[in-house]
């Protein structure tokens, strides 16, 4: 039985328009006190953040994390480099991947599973212009079917 509290924060809905992603990975975050709390409040956003293999390590790039208004003097830099915690073969088969044309690992959301804070990461592979369009269509296509199914059901 799993008994996994998961909760969203926030979600990088652009990733999905201009990305195909190829897997997903969760991983921990290292935050300030100051940046849990505000995170809490949805002060997130996702606007051109990206993730960076670098000595080994996964750095968190561009994540706006708006400052906390409640904070005295210690409160953090809103758009700070932010290390994720992965397991090193996970870390060397990203790298592997990385190296591969095309790729790059992009924030797809951040949730609280079990009073942690978690961000899941995506294999992304950039789409086309055509390929986004293609995308559009195919939504456009079930929303049009979903509208006839529920105007024959009523």
């Amino acid at each position: 039985m799993n008994s996994d509290f998961v909760k969203l924060l926030a979600t990088n809905k652009k990733a999905w328009h201009n990305y195909t992603i190829e897997s997903e990975y969760e991983a921990g975050i290292v935050l300030a006190g100051t940046e849990v709390k505000s995170i809490r409040k949805g002060g997130v956003s996702f606007q051109d953040s990206y993730a960076e293999i670098k000595n080994g390590e996964i750095f968190l790039r561009q994540l706006h994390v708006s400052p906390y208004k409640y904070a005295y003097y210690s409160n953090h830099e809103a758009l700070r480099t932010r290390k994720l915690l992965f397991h090193r073969y996970e870390i060397k088969k990203l790298m592997a991947k990385i190296k591969e044309r095309g790729y790059t690992l992009v924030p797809l959301k951040i949730y609280f599973r079990n009073d942690k804070i978690k961000v899941l990461i995506g294999l992304c592979r950039g789409k086309k212009l055509y390929d986004k369009r293609e995308s559009i269509k195919q939504k456009d296509i079930k929303r049009e079917m979903d509208r006839d199914y529920k105007k024959k059901s009523n």
